[in-house]
């Protein structure tokens, strides 16, 4: 993590700059491709409500699925959703699949040009896929098109976290938001290490 960063944190917020002491070694975020937004969240589907070893294993399948392991719309639109089916995912995952490579391929999303749009506008374009929802959106906004001022408020463990962190009981929406202005323009970066705070349990 840059040292502006940290040196923000310290000066707006001691016990976030603490906890950020034990967050290890954090990456910098990079912005993928645009050509990989279409792979990246059929796994951001396929990953929902799955630990991250058992999501691995049928991302790898469903990568199998297609000529060269090369994810596409126009391939995916063309497979029966029993095939899809038989890599171990649910029926709702199936429709959703089906759902982002239609859109994509109608251009109902506008998918090759998200990384121009503001956060609100990826969002606003992101959930009209059946399945994504803001939390998926908010993912993608992270860490597919490396935004430093992202807060998911849909996520568990960042609340978890902030709780013990911050000793507060029964936290809101509304608490949490405030809490969170003391860490613009690096949201996504305390995201990052209220996640590392939380994992370390």
């Amino acid at each position: 993590m840059r040292g502006r960063i940290k040196n923000h944190f310290k000066k707006f917020d001691a016990a976030l700059f603490k906890a950020s002491k034990g967050s290890g070694n954090l990456k910098e975020i990079k912005p993928i491709s645009p050509k990989n937004y279409f792979s990246q969240l059929c796994r951001e589907i396929i990953g929902q409500q799955l630990s991250g070893k058992v999501a691995k294993i049928f991302l790898k399948r469903f990568k199998d699925l297609f000529p060269k392991k090369h994810i596409t719309p126009k391939f995916l639109s063309k497979f029966s959703d029993e095939k899809l089916r038989s890599i171990g995912i649910s029926w709702a995952k199936v429709k959703y699949l089906k759902d982002l490579a239609y859109k994509v391929e109608n251009k109902e999303i506008a998918l090759a040009g998200l990384q121009k749009f503001e956060d609100e506008k990826v969002v606003e374009e992101l959930v009209k896929v059946k399945g994504i929802g803001n939390w998926t959106a908010e993912m993608f906004l992270m860490f597919s098109l490396g935004r430093e001022d992202v807060f998911s408020h849909g996520d568990l463990g960042l609340r978890k976290a902030i709780e013990k962190i911050y000793n507060l009981k029964n936290s809101t929406k509304s608490s949490i938001e405030q809490l969170s202005q003391r860490w613009r323009p690096y949201r996504t970066w305390a995201c990052r290490i209220l996640w590392a705070s939380h994992d370390k349990k």
